[in-house]
């Protein structure tokens, strides 16, 4: 009869954390939008932060995760040639990486969906004597529009947030 009663609380209690938990990530689950930029991106957690960052024609938002800055995000709109795709920009900057960035490594890219769809590039390099790595969203918005989500960290820490970054990257979306 207890063996009866201790089954059926853990099933209970089971059933109530899988009910439970889509709520929780739900709700740690916070929205990024500015009257100024035509897209919003939803940051998986409270240590991803905004940053505004003063700029001669205009300011622009970078977002930074956690106190100490680990991991940095960025955000750019890229106009393109009618017929340029997402996997031209990831050759293009694989060509330039490859003459311009000290202990440069390639990393597989790879297709990528999401709210918009398009080309994922990770790779590694060196920078002032540390190595560092950058994981680079290509999203297409339309024939001649490509936003660049690039993500730059040391390379455990920017690992350690993979399933963060491919989160932010699908949620990426146009107002």
């Amino acid at each position: 009869m207890t063996i009866k009663i201790k089954h059926l609380t853990t099933c209970l209690t089971l059933v109530l954390v899988v009910l439970l938990l889509p709520s929780a990530v739900r709700n740690q689950t916070l929205t990024f939008t500015h009257r100024n930029r035509d897209y919003a991106v939803d940051l998986p957690s409270a240590k991803w932060r905004a940053i505004t960052v003063s700029g001669v024609a205009h300011d622009s938002t970078e977002f930074k995760y956690s106190e100490q800055g680990l991991v940095q995000m960025r955000i750019r709109r890229e106009l393109v040639d009618a017929g340029v795709l997402p996997s031209d920009l990831v050759l293009r900057q694989q060509s330039s990486d490859r003459v311009h960035l000290r202990g440069y490594v390639k990393e597989k890219a790879e297709n990528f969906e999401g709210q918009l769809n398009g080309a994922k590039y990770p790779y590694e390099y060196i920078s002032a004597g540390k190595p560092k790595a950058r994981l680079i969203y290509y999203l297409q918005a339309d024939y001649r529009t490509i936003y660049r989500v690039e993500f730059t960290g040391a390379p455990k820490e920017l690992r350690d947030l993979g399933n963060q970054t491919d989160f932010i990257a699908r949620s990426f979306r146009l107002k």
